[in-house]
């Protein structure tokens, strides 16, 4: 377990390295615990694995960042946040709990861990980071334009991990100049 909260803290501290602090600080995480073990999302959601890869995210985003964590297809990927940040950004609230077998293991794990935990539909593109381990779809919130991070490490476990930071949009044409 300790080599997932190593492995995991190497590329969360190098996408916040590469994170644009003036387009914002809401961060997007996805998770399958089972894709970490090798196995197909939802078949072996791990807690134990979620409480490594939970204890990065706290270490490097926890003070910094609002982070929202993807609940699974069962949650039709509502996300889970502080219920102060849900208000700070006008999110709708929904009515549901996320646990193991539906929200998953690593969202349930954010879940617990908030002090006043929030369930939210959707965030509507508003994410300025993400970060998407074992292939779970976290595009559809972050903000336009979103940017790949080449990430030094590229896999948790057995999890691709996939990386994306927004920056403003170039408008213009070839006369504009951009910082």
């Amino acid at each position: 377990m300790s080599e997932i909260y190593e492995q995991a803290y190497a590329i969360m501290k190098q996408l916040s390295d590469e994170a644009d602090p003036d387009i914002g600080n809401l961060l997007v995480v996805g998770c399958s615990t089972s894709t970490v073990l090798g196995e197909k999302p939802g078949e072996n959601s791990s807690e134990d694995v979620a409480e490594e890869l939970y204890r990065a995210l706290i270490d490097v985003f926890g003070k910094d960042y609002d982070i929202a964590v993807q609940c699974c297809e069962h949650l039709n990927r509502a996300l889970v946040l502080e219920r102060s940040v849900a208000e700070k950004y006008g999110f709708t609230r929904v009515n549901a709990v996320p646990h193991r077998k539906a929200g998953g293991a690593f969202a349930t794990k954010h879940y617990h861990s908030l002090s006043e935990p929030a369930v939210v539909e959707n965030i509507g593109a508003k994410a300025s980071i993400g970060l998407d381990i074992g292939g779970v779809m976290i595009g559809m919130h972050m903000q336009p334009v979103v940017v790949p991070v080449k990430l030094k490490r590229t896999s948790i476990g057995e999890a691709i991990v996939i990386a994306g930071r927004s920056r403003l949009p170039y408008i213009g044409g070839e006369r504009a100049k951009y910082k």
